[in-house]
């Protein structure tokens, strides 16, 4: 029975729930594209700045 209730009150809690709209969802979603690749870039960068180190070094 605990069960049952707690899907109950999920499903409660799901109607309460202000979805985005379309125009909201698309810059979020580019935001985070835009964010992942810049941070993709950066790793990258970094990554090839100690690869290059450790060759200099060794």
């Amino acid at each position: 029975m605990h069960l049952f209730r707690f899907f109950k009150s999920v499903g409660k809690e799901m109607k309460q729930v202000s979805w985005p709209g379309i125009k909201q969802l698309r810059h979020d979603t580019g935001t985070v594209i835009g964010i992942s690749v810049l941070f993709s870039i950066f790793f990258g960068a970094v990554d090839w700045v100690v690869q290059y180190g450790l060759k200099f070094l060794s």
